[in-house]
């Protein structure tokens, strides 16, 4: 053999190194507990969908889903954390609608979210809710719940899950629309907001589903109305906002699962799969049922094209309505 046939061969044997240790990689894929990094504090709407899916996970892939919930700056802290993490198919992001808004509002994020992260399936879309303390706020429907707000500027607080959050989006549309003066009040998540709220240190918070269902049920929340365009089947007499007398006001979150770049796309299919049959088992679909939330099938370039389109969405909200951070 020629030199230069030699140098051809050794040429193609490395470029091909990193393929093969990709396939086996991908092989013997899991063969060690899984990270899914929560952005936000425990026992809020994330954790609501990420901790059942975890457990349907665990069973099909015998191995442990362990939640490492990283909150903080409106979840930006953990999708930090999580854009650099090893790419070996060992750590995943479960990243929300909220991550489509902080480009907007955090100028000098250190990662993107359409460049820095693989993104691998849409999760849950449950409607956004508003819910009251009952007994720190009087009004039975949205329609008193306005006027109250309105009698009384300035004098009213809402909590949400962080600055810039669909949370906190929604209650500044909210202000926008019926012209009412009530102050933010941010809080590390949905959990600890939610807690606030039922203990009557906030009196209103413009949550996900996911979160307020369970004690919306329990009758420790008032829920006023849903903000989406037909009611939701896990609370068919909640009204929507358009019919409690508020057009216009829709907000939905999502949340979705994203490998960090690089991640082996033989891993990424392999979890994309694994996620579908997840998402068509009862146990997923009921408790999905319960948090107000249909069961999507949007994975890969559908996905990736949909954070995109939210991007470009919410930075035109943040701007129309002139949103600040706190």
């Amino acid at each position: 053999m020629t030199p230069r046939l030699v140098r051809y061969a050794l040429l193609a044997l490395l470029t091909g190194v990193p393929a093969i240790a990709s396939q086996a990689q991908a092989q013997s894929w899991p063969d060690k507990p899984i990270t899914f990094i929560v952005p936000f504090a425990a026992g809020g709407g994330t954790d609501a969908f990420a901790r059942p899916l975890a457990a349907q996970l665990d069973t099909q892939l015998g191995k442990r889903i362990l939640i490492e919930n990283r909150a903080g700056a409106g979840g930006t802290v953990g999708a930090s954390l999580a854009s650099k993490a090893a790419p070996d198919g060992y750590t995943f992001f479960m990243g929300a609608a909220h991550h489509a808004i902080a480009p907007s509002l955090y100028p000098n994020l250190d990662y993107n979210i359409e460049k820095d992260f693989i993104a691998v399936a849409l999760i849950a879309r449950p409607p956004q809710v508003i819910v009251v303390n009952p007994d720190k706020v009087a009004a039975k429907t949205l329609a008193e719940f306005i006027a109250y707000a309105r009698a009384n500027p300035g004098q009213l607080n809402y909590g949400s899950a962080g600055a810039g959050t669909t949370h906190h989006l929604a209650g500044e549309l909210f202000k926008l629309l019926t012209k009412t003066n009530i102050q933010h009040v941010p809080y590390r998540g949905a959990g600890p907001a939610m807690q606030d709220l039922i203990a009557g240190h906030v009196p209103v918070v413009f949550d996900g589903l996911g979160s307020s269902a369970a004690p919306v049920r329990a009758g420790q929340l008032r829920a006023l109305a849903v903000a989406a365009p037909k009611r939701v089947s896990a609370f068919p007499d909640l009204p929507t906002a358009a019919e409690a007398g508020l057009p216009g006001y829709e907000v939905s979150t999502w949340y979705g699962l994203f490998a960090p770049k690089n991640t082996p796309p033989e891993i990424v299919k392999q979890m994309t799969a694994e996620l579908q049959k997840a998402m068509q088992t009862p146990a997923v679909k009921d408790a999905w049922e319960r948090n107000g939330s249909d069961v999507p099938d949007v994975t890969g370039a559908a996905f990736t094209k949909m954070v995109s389109d939210e991007v470009a969405r919410w930075r035109k909200v943040v701007t129309d309505a002139n949103v600040k951070l706190d």
